[in-house]
C-alpha cells in the first residue's frame, strides 16, 4: 500500500519574514511559527525554541537580534494569556502595541515569564530546590523475568553537618547580605524586560560569611554515601526507571528522588517481546522429517516438547506460560519456540550414499511446496 504524503504549509521563519509595513503590526502567530489553533503547550514550545535562538546574548553581532526577540516576547505574552488572545484573534494585530486604542503590553511582568521558560539563557541560576539522582542499573535477564533485589551505593548531596547548611564556620559571625537583602538573588533590567540572577556578592547563599565551614568550604553540603536495597518487580523491562522518593538530593527545601534506570543484559539464548520469550532450537533433518520429542530450554530449566512428523524449518511452537509474568498485571506470557531445521555441513562417503539413494527415492509429492513453487514459476514463464 502506498503511502499518501501530504506537505503542510509552514510558516515564514523568523529570520526570512519581512517587516512589517509601519503602521501594521507583524502577525503573532506566524512570529511564533504556530498554527492559529495551537494549544498552550505548543506556543510555549515554539515560544522557548525561537527565544533561545534569537536571545541576544547568543546574537552579539546582530543589532537588530533585541528587536526581533523582543517581538517573539510580545508575541507569546499576548497568546500565552486566553483573554489577551480571544482579544486578539477578533481584533487583529492593532489589539496590542501603541496603536490609536490599542492596550499596551506591559513588558515590566515579562522579565518573569522568561525566567520560567528560559532559566539559565538569562543568568538564573536553580532555586535552590532539590535535583532527582540518576542511577544506572544493570540486571541480567533472569533478574528481570523474575524479579530480584539489587544492593546499591548512592552518592547524595545533603547540607553539612557542622554549619546546617549555611556555609559559615560554627559560632562565626554571619549577616544578611546587604546587596540581595538575603533573597539570594539580584533583579536587573536587560534590555526592555526585567529579569533577576543570582546574586554575585553572596554567591546565592542570602548571607555574608567572615569565615566559611571547613566542613564543606563554605558550599553548605556534603555528598555522603547511602547504602540502599533496590526491588526490582518480576517482568521489568529494558529502560524501565524506578523512582525511590526522597532517596534524591537534600536540601534545606526537601529531598528530591532517586531514578533507577534499568538496562537489561541481552541473553545467549532468549529474546523478549512484551510478556513472551522467544528463542530458537536447532534439530536435525530426520528429527523434523520422522518426528521428535527434544528438550526445549525455558527460564525454569528444560521442558520436553513434541516435534510431529514433516515440521518445516521455521515452525513455531507455543509453550503456555512459560513467559515472563506481565510487568504491572496479572499472568504470564508464552515461551515462543522456532525450530530450525539444521542441514549437515559435512558428509562421509556412507552418509553421501545414503542421502542420494534417498533423493532418488523421493518423488515431487515427498516435496509439495517445491513442487507448488515450480508450477508457478512455470506459469510466470510460460
Amino acid at each position: 500500500m502506498v503511502e499518501a504524503i501530504h506537505f503542510a504549509r509552514r510558516a515564514p521563519t523568523l529570520a526570512t519574514t519581512p517587516s512589517p509595513p509601519p503602521n501594521m503590526k507583524a502577525d503573532y502567530y506566524e512570529l511564533l511559527e504556530v498554527t492559529r489553533g495551537a494549544n498552550g503547550d505548543e506556543i510555549k514550545r515554539a515560544y522557548r525554541r525561537l527565544a533561545v535562538k534569537y536571545h541576544p546574548d547568543h546574537n552579539p553581532d546582530d543589532p537588530g537580534a533585541e528587536d526581533r526577540f523582543k517581538a517573539l516576547t510580545e508575541a507569546y505574552a499576548v497568546l500565552s494569556d486566553s483573554d489577551k488572545r480571544r482579544r486578539y484573534d477578533q481584533l487583529g494585530p492593532g489589539a496590542f502595541g501603541n496603536g490609536h486604542g490599542a492596550e499596551p503590553v506591559d513588558f515590566g511582568s515579562i522579565g518573569e515569564i522568561l525566567e520560567g521558560l528560559l532559566g539559565d539563557v538569562l543568568g538564573r541560576k536553580d532555586s535552590g530546590l532539590p535535583k532527582d539522582i540518576r542511577y544506572d542499573l544493570e540486571i541480567s535477564f533472569e533478574e528481570a523475568a523474575l524479579g530480584t533485589e539489587k544492593p546499591i551505593t548512592v552518592q547524595r548531596p545533603q547540607p553539612c553537618t557542622p554549619c546546617g547548611g549555611t556555609g559559615a564556620e560554627p559560632g562565626t559571625r554571619s549577616v544578611t547580605c546587604p546587596a540581595c537583602k538575603g533573597r539570594g538573588s539580584v533583579r536587573f533590567q536587560r534590555g526592555f524586560f526585567a529579569a533577576s540572577r543570582e546574586c554575585s556578592t553572596c554567591a546565592g547563599r542570602g548571607i555574608q560569611i567572615d569565615t566559611f565551614c571547613r566542613g564543606c568550604n563554605g558550599t553548605g553540603s556534603a555528598v555522603v554515601s547511602d547504602a540502599l536495597s533496590i526491588k526490582i518487580p518480576a517482568g521489568v523491562e529494558d529502560g524501565a526507571v524506578r523512582t525511590v522518593t526522597g532517596a534524591g538530593e537534600k536540601t534545606a527545601k526537601g529531598a528530591g528522588n532517586l531514578l533507577i534506570h534499568v538496562k537489561v543484559r541481552p541473553h545467549a539464548l532468549f529474546r523478549r517481546e512484551g510478556a513472551d520469550i522467544l528463542c530458537e532450537v536447532p534439530v536435525s533433518f530426520p528429527q523434523a522429517a520422522l518426528g521428535a520429542q527434544i528438550e526445549a530450554p525455558t527460564l525454569e530449566g528444560r521442558v520436553k516438547m513434541k516435534v510431529p512428523p514433516g515440521t518445516q524449518s521455521g515452525k513455531v511452537f507455543r509453550l503456555r506460560g512459560k513467559g515472563l509474568p506481565v510487568f504491572g498485571g496479572y499472568g504470564k506470557g508464552d515461551q515462543l519456540v522456532t525450530v530450525m531445521v539444521e542441514v549437515p555441513e559435512q558428509l562421509n562417503e556412507r552418509q553421501r550414499e545414503l542421502l542420494e539413494a534417498l533423493a532418488t527415492e523421493m518423488n515431487e509429492d515427498s516435496h509439495p511446496q517445491q513442487k507448488g513453487f515450480l508450477e508457478k514459476l512455470k506459469g510466470l514463464l510460460d
